[in-house]
């Protein structure tokens, strides 16, 4: 390696006072940096002096009120990174009571954040996450009285209007134990089931709600207090109480059914998924639209297998994979097949494939079991009918069959090429270009065209129907 690359270890050669120096330039014009070396120095004197800027930090934070737009948003994210990282390499390993308290704080930051910043990427959000899994990590060092514990954790879930404190009764379980859980189990059935206050009806006045604020309030808290219950259960490894909060028919739902029946399956009551399961799939067949059927499918196909019902389990998936062309739920079949039994049932599944309704379904998995021949043989008899927008699907399958399937590759490619530019997607031209690219490059391996155009036809009737999009051609340099 060349004693020039900007690495760790050559820039350490440089010596302390240089790269005292280079700090120094680098900070200048930069708050956000500046803080940073700030929090460093303090880091050197020690864990105390660090806990004390962070909560100045904080401090700030909490008095901001401009507002933080989508370009300055990234910037805020690296300063509350930096925060967190602070946290975990200068106070966990010394001192992990103060480190909660330090996270607990950085949490309650997160109203005066976004009420000044667009989260919809998700981003700000993403570091509150990770402060959750932080105090996951020493919540078994840390020494807190374990029923006020649980009285801060009901306070901060009632009161978390963004989401903050998701997951945190998972994350503090064992700094709780099963005291302050039975504790919190407790306060949270008398804080749901008491009138509301003053303070929560004023939170629902004002909005048009067609109910009145008492039963605004009173929903919000049946729902917080199920979600809290729940929680505790899977804490205490109680599958019961995790089932009482549902009804008999939401049990049916496929959006319930799957996470009752795996908690189940993993206290080892497998008829008792199995029959979740069963009542769930038989709700759902019913349905036109099934978003959640696969997750209902996975744990249906694991309570067969652990009850022994081998030919109902191969009967499912090969049902499955006719289907919908599962490559999961073929490999699972075919692992059940006694031998050379397996060789032929595989042979009839990509005929199937290839002879499958749905063109994009059939090409990914021919693509992806691997049967490249296959997945060319669809492609080049079925050109006609390839659905340009189908991007994910067809830039992989071509990817894959570019080396030995040339041509199906250089059609996959110049659909997604018509339909960009047929369609105006201007957003879609730097990949359109790239695909165009492709297919110039693939030109030489292709020996026949058959009744296809060539690359150069192509790009004839190309720039004749499409030569006034330049924004395309700035881009395609054919």
């Amino acid at each position: 390696m060349s004693k020039k690359t900007l690495n760790q270890t050559n820039l350490e050669k440089l010596g302390a006072e240089k790269l005292a120096a280079l700090v120094m330039e680098l900070v200048q014009g930069s708050a956000a940096l500046q803080r940073r070396a700030r929090m460093e120095l303090s880091a050197a004197q020690g864990p105390g002096d660090v806990a004390a800027d962070l909560r100045k930090r904080f401090a700030s934070l909490r008095r901001a009120t401009g507002f933080v737009d989508w370009r300055k948003q990234r910037t805020l994210v690296k300063d509350l990174e930096g925060l967190l990282r602070m946290i975990e390499t200068n106070i966990v390993p010394q001192d992990p009571d103060e480190a909660f308290e330090l996270l607990w704080s950085f949490l309650q930051l997160a109203p005066s954040i976004y009420a000044r910043t667009d989260d919809s990427n998700g981003a700000v959000g993403g570091v509150m996450s990770d402060a959750v899994d932080l105090i996951a990590e020493i919540s078994p060092r840390i020494s807190k009285n374990r029923t006020a514990l649980a009285e801060r954790v009901l306070d901060a879930v009632a009161g978390a209007g963004y989401g903050e404190f998701d997951g945190i009764i998972p994350a503090t379980a064992e700094a709780l134990g099963q005291e302050g859980l039975e504790h919190l189990k407790g306060i949270t059935q008398a804080w749901a089931e008491a009138a509301p206050t003053e303070h929560e009806l004023e939170q629902y006045q004002g909005y048009g709600l067609r109910s009145s604020a008492e039963d605004s309030v009173r929903r919000n808290k049946q729902a917080t207090r199920s979600i809290i219950l729940a929680d505790v259960a899977d804490a205490q490894g109680d599958v019961d109480a995790y089932m009482a909060r549902y009804s008999a028919e939401q049990l049916t739902y496929g959006t319930i059914a799957p996470d009752v029946a795996r908690r189940l399956l993993d206290a080892g009551r497998v008829d008792e998924a199995y029959d979740i399961v069963v009542r769930a799939r038989a709700s759902e067949d019913g349905k036109p639209f099934r978003m959640f059927r696969h997750d209902l499918d996975a744990v249906f196909e694991e309570c067969l297998e652990r009850q022994g019902r081998t030919e109902e389990l191969k009967a499912h998936l090969k049902g499955a994979f006719e289907q919908t062309l599962s490559t999961p739920c073929l490999r699972k079949y075919l692992k059940l097949l006694p031998d050379f039994e397996d060789f032929e049932a595989e042979e009839s599944a990509l005929d199937l494939a290839e002879a499958f309704p749905h063109l994009e379904a059939a090409i990914g998995f021919l693509a992806d079991w691997p049967s490249h021949d296959r997945a060319a043989r669809v492609v080049l008899s079925r050109a006609d009918e390839l659905n340009g927008n189908s991007y994910h699907t067809l830039t992989t399958a071509a990817d894959a069959l570019e080396a030995g399937h040339p041509l199906a590759a250089t059609l996959m490619r110049r659909a997604m090429v018509l339909d960009t530019l047929n369609g105006g997607k201007s957003k879609r031209y730097r990949h359109a270009a790239r695909h165009l690219a492709e297919c110039r490059s693939c030109d030489a391996a292709i020996a026949d065209y058959g009744d296809f155009p060539s690359h150069a036809r192509f790009l004839e009737v190309l720039k004749q129907e499409h030569g006034r999009k330049h924004g395309f051609w700035r881009l395609a340099d054919p």
